[in-house]
């Protein structure tokens, strides 16, 4: 007998259910009382996920969350908390800071710190370090769930009808639960280019770079490997961060250059061979000059998009609607899906931002309406977000392209500055990515539609300012703020140069 079994039984019993055995799995039939086991049951346990059933927990509402975690195509597998802690967000962040160190050992010479050569990094601390913890954040979430009475189901759930979720464990035993409301957060997983021979055999995703026990050596890649001392080239099809800014990452990706990423623009890979050495060669097309090439690696880390997990949750059953090319559930205003009492947030959902603050904050959101507390709904515009490549991007609003398209050349204005980061003069480090665009309107009260720095932590800098943008601030707003000296935050608030104008925005003075 399984441990939802065990637990649960005296329940049941009390709730005058009664259990049905198969030979195959085990069904919970109910009296037609008219009422459900849970008020919400939250299929995904990400970042989403748990923050709408604690939410709907604390409001009153008896609730279930079901997660599992199919391992990777190399066998990654890790606990509950989603993509963003366990192989997103959080051990990037902290890999990202291990490069950030390498290069701040660098400085500390010029600053006067007595450093011996050489200097090195080891993998398998870093690695060990980050690992450890996340898993105590693993454990933490679990720890939150059971205070705030959440049931929480390692089962990997899937829809039955349209108030039943079929929860299976790993052996294949099968339970049924089921809710007045269901809610869809399942996220999404790293795509493979399935077309590319050898591609999902011999290559990694991101599910497995934060796992790895060893270093990863001369990697097919990007971002922070470079900054820890691993040999990185990035294939690009066609543009770098589709999506962004293109001005911002032509410099991002101009900063990796002169770093020692090295670029192969205008590469399609054609095929990935392991060597009898063990070593990985890639073959690719140069589409600019027509020739294949080939190189030796010894790990690929595809980084092609991701894809959503929607395939087995039966939505075709229920008749949730599914956008047929990117797989992803259609959702309204309030997250609500084509099925009345069945909701999906989050990357799941179509034409939402793959962000896990957007996540959190949707889905307590959601929990909050589906328990009459509220009717405030989700705003996903002005949503601030960092790239935290070697040198950090971070932005909010439109970009430049983005403002053109809604509002025409001649309705805008960019206001501009390329600038020294203070802690970079000493150091005698390159500055010529350093670069702030503010996007406005160019008539009435100049309404700022997007702001975009490259800079040290770009992050921190953008947060604030994306409460003013959300607040409607216009660029008489920004320029009578009084900076904090000396910072590169203050710098947004002394731009003065239009690109228009042809004039050299470089910040001279401190």
């Amino acid at each position: 007998m399984g441990p939802l079994i065990q637990n649960n039984m005296a329940a049941f019993f009390k709730s005058r259910h009664r259990w049905k055995r198969t030979s195959c799995f085990t069904i919970l039939t109910r009296n037609l009382t008219g009422k459900y086991d849970y008020d919400l049951v939250v299929i995904g346990g990400g970042s989403g996920g748990l923050a709408c059933s604690k939410e709907a927990a604390q409001l009153g509402q008896k609730v279930a969350v079901l997660d599992y975690v199919e391992p990777s195509a190399k066998g990654t597998k890790w606990g509950l908390g989603g993509t963003c802690v366990n192989v997103g967000c959080i051990p990037k962040k902290l890999m990202h800071q291990a490069a950030l160190l390498g290069t701040a050992v660098k400085d500390a010479r010029k600053y006067g710190w007595k450093i011996k050569d050489p200097v090195s990094h080891d993998w398998e601390t870093m690695a060990e370090a980050v690992q450890n913890h996340v898993r105590s954040l693993n454990w933490g979430h679990r720890v939150q769930l059971k205070d705030k009475k959440v049931k929480y189901l390692n089962l990997k759930g899937s829809l039955l009808d349209e108030h039943t979720v079929r929860g299976m464990t790993k052996s294949g035993k099968e339970s049924f639960l089921t809710a007045k409301n269901i809610v869809i957060a399942t996220g999404g997983r790293p795509k493979y280019p399935t077309d590319i021979p050898g591609a999902m055999e011999h290559g990694i995703t991101s599910d497995d770079i934060f796992w790895l026990k060893e270093a990863p050596g001369k990697t097919l890649c990007a971002g922070f490997l470079t900054g820890i001392g691993q040999d990185t080239k990035v294939m690009v099809r066609s543009i770098a961060l589709r999506g962004f800014d293109q001005q911002m990452a032509g410099l991002v990706t101009d900063h990796m250059q002169a770093y020692g990423t090295r670029f192969a623009w205008g590469c399609v890979p054609q095929r990935v061979d392991k060597l009898p050495s063990g070593a990985l060669q890639v073959t690719w097309a140069d589409t600019r000059t027509g020739k294949e090439e080939t190189d030796s690696f010894d790990s690929v880390l595809w980084a092609v998009g991701r894809a959503p997990e929607a395939k087995a949750l039966g939505l075709d059953k229920v008749g949730v609607e599914v956008n047929r090319e990117t797989g992803k559930i259609v959702v309204g205003a309030d997250e609500s899906t084509s099925v009345s009492n069945i909701y999906a947030f989050g990357d799941i959902g179509e034409g939402r931002p793959e962000l896990t603050p957007t996540a959190v904050k949707a889905g307590r959101l959601l929990a909050r309406r589906l328990a009459g507390q509220s009717t405030q709904l989700m705003d996903y515009d002005n949503v601030a977000t960092t790239v935290f490549t070697p040198l950090e991007y971070s932005c909010v609003g439109l970009s430049e392209e983005e403002a053109v398209g809604r509002h025409g050349q001649d309705a805008i204005e960019v206001y501009h500055a390329f600038y020294k980061p203070l802690e970079f003069t000493v150091a005698e480090r390159d500055a010529s990515q350093c670069y702030i665009k503010v996007v406005c309107e160019r008539g009435g009260e100049q309404r700022i539609l997007g702001l975009h720095y490259t800079g040290p932590n770009a992050g921190e800098v953008m947060q604030g300012f994306s409460l003013a943008l959300r607040c409607g601030a216009t660029l008489s707003h920004l320029k009578e703020t009084v900076g904090i000296h000396p910072t590169c935050a203050e710098e947004l608030t002394k731009v003065s140069i239009t690109k228009r104008s042809g004039l050299d925005a470089t910040v001279t003075g401190c």
